[in-house]
């Protein structure tokens, strides 16, 4: 993706919000402190930091689901009160969140046009709605399937969705939380061109992101949090990714490298022609033999939607092959395939869906650091018997500390954790046992670049101590920076394996697009 620069930040363009010395609060931790945002009409404005420097939490504060302790809010000028999210409608700001807000079991149409009262009639409107929204979707290049349901979309129709509820309310500012993190490259190339058809009519978009390299094409302005405060706000062209990264982290960032093994120790793991789903191209395996040893990062490389999902289900025990083996550490063919037989010998998973699969999110995070352990004598006074809190909370802060999860307390809910520290709860659980096999499944997903490089360490660090390692990611710059060997799937199928050291990137790709 090259850097594109927008003539329109020479222009003068209106201001249409502006946000003075904002304070959200979390009992005694600042989550926002004199935060200063200025969003101009017809602009792409980024908001960047760090996970957990307080992005959500101010467009939270701006679309009326928190009430800020300290500030003011202007548009067009005027102080305006928002004290509810029917408030920020009415404002004409609407909010697409990274997890979306759909009723899976309705349709594109009855999730867009669920909860607007523009007619005042208490019947449905059904056919006037269509016909509105048919238009919403002509006018920025909205393709999307109104009469299907939302559990048979895909991620990045489910996100047109979301975009089109909020247009179809009305309005000129538009937030996209880290819009990207779940869509395929392409899929995000249709949504750059979605927010530029949206900017050309006068909408204002903030755009929260952790990818530089998407920061730098697509914004006109960045505003820089760290840690709750305002740093910088800079035109795109005048600055580069180094100088952002420096204000993102407080401090000269520099990308680490690591050395790549070429003589790894015994296989560990060994798939031999496992079947899963095999009709199902994009969601099944077909004859898929591998093997992964000792001290290796063997890394799976895919556009996403190729097998990689069936893939970590069938080697964490989730789904059982239909057809095949899976031979285990001793020789043996695995038989039993359930997530506590897996764990029992000794694998550790970071799961693709870290809400869904990762952790529950209603508990709290010490909870969620011991829930592989909830029966050990280290915890528990024995089988259906009381919890030793004092030991859990003592552990939990110890992994706190070590993993730089940063929260209020470990007595908190995870559901109230970033993305970025949600994702470290995982890997500090997961870690903790040290395990033989480690599944890390997309593990950097929505993560910062400070975060990302914490998770790259502790993955290696992990190779480097003898744990066997399968990292599925459908960044092919992760993959090629920490695998050792390197396997390609597509439709369910391996394309072949190269060497992580000097790999021939060009034959990795023709491999990704089924050449």
């Amino acid at each position: 993706m090259e850097t594109q620069h927008d003539e329109r930040g020479g222009q003068d363009m209106g201001e249409l919000l502006r946000m003075e010395g904002v304070d959200k609060r979390f009992g005694s931790f600042y989550a926002n402190r004199g935060v200063n945002l200025s969003i101009r009409e017809g602009e792409v404005h980024t908001l960047l930091g760090e996970n957990g420097a307080g992005k959500s939490t101010l467009m939270n504060c701006l679309i009326g689901l928190y009430t800020p302790e300290a500030g003011k809010i202007y548009m067009h000028g005027e102080e305006v009160r928002i004290n509810t999210p029917r408030d920020a409608v009415d404002r004409g700001i609407g909010m697409v969140h990274q997890h979306f807000m759909l009723v899976d079991a309705m349709t594109g149409l009855e999730n867009i046009i669920l909860g607007d009262k523009r007619h005042a009639s208490p019947l449905l409107q059904r056919g006037d709605d269509r016909k509105t929204v048919e238009e919403l979707m002509e006018r920025y290049g909205l393709e999307v399937d109104l009469d299907a349901r939302i559990s048979d979309m895909s991620i990045g129709m489910q996100q047109r969705v979301e975009i089109l509820k909020v247009l179809f309310r009305g309005a000129d500012l538009l937030i996209l939380d880290e819009p990207t993190a779940v869509l395929t490259d392409l899929e995000v190339q249709g949504l750059f061109d979605i927010m530029r058809s949206l900017t050309d009519e006068g909408k204002s978009i903030v755009f929260i992101s952790h990818k530089m390299r998407e920061v730098m094409f697509i914004s006109d302005r960045v505003t820089v949090l760290r840690r709750g405060e305002c740093v910088d706000t800079l035109d795109i062209a005048n600055t580069t990714e180094q100088e952002l990264a420096d204000l993102m982290i407080g401090q000269k960032f520099t990308e680490s490298s690591y050395r790549k093994v070429e003589a790894p120790g015994e296989v560990r793991l060994r798939l031999k022609n496992v079947c899963y789903r095999p009709q199902m191209k994009h969601g099944g395996l077909r004859d898929v033999s591998l093997t992964l040893h000792k001290g290796e990062i063997l890394g799976v490389a895919g556009i996403d939607g190729n097998g990689q999902t069936p893939l970590a289900e069938v080697v964490t025990g989730l789904v059982s092959p239909e057809s095949g083996e899976v031979i285990g550490p001793d020789g043996s063919s695995i038989a039993l395939f359930s997530p506590q037989a897996f764990i029992e010998a000794g694998i550790g998973n970071i799961p693709e869906d870290r809400n869904k699969m990762g952790l529950v999110g209603d508990m709290t995070v010490a909870e969620n650091l011991v829930l592989k352990q909830t029966g050990s004598e280290r915890f528990s006074a024995g089988r259906g018997a009381w919890l030793k809190m004092d030991a859990i909370q003592r552990f939990a802060d110890e992994l706190r500390e070590e993993n730089d999860i940063r929260c209020t307390s470990v007595n908190q809910t995870a559901r109230s954790l970033s993305g970025g520290n949600q994702q470290k709860v995982i890997l500090a659980r997961e870690l903790d046992s040290h395990p033989q096999l480690l599944v890390a499944v997309y593990p950097t997903r929505g993560l910062d670049i400070g975060a990302t490089g914490f998770v790259h360490d502790q993955i290696v660090a992990q190779r480097d101590a003898g744990c066997s390692v399968l990292l599925i990611s459908a960044d092919f710059d992760e993959v090629l920076k920490l695998s050792d060997r390197i396997v390609v799937l597509f439709e369910g199928q391996i394309m072949g394996t190269y060497p992580g050291a000097n790999p021939p990137i060009k034959e990795i790709s023709l491999a990704m697009a089924g050449k």
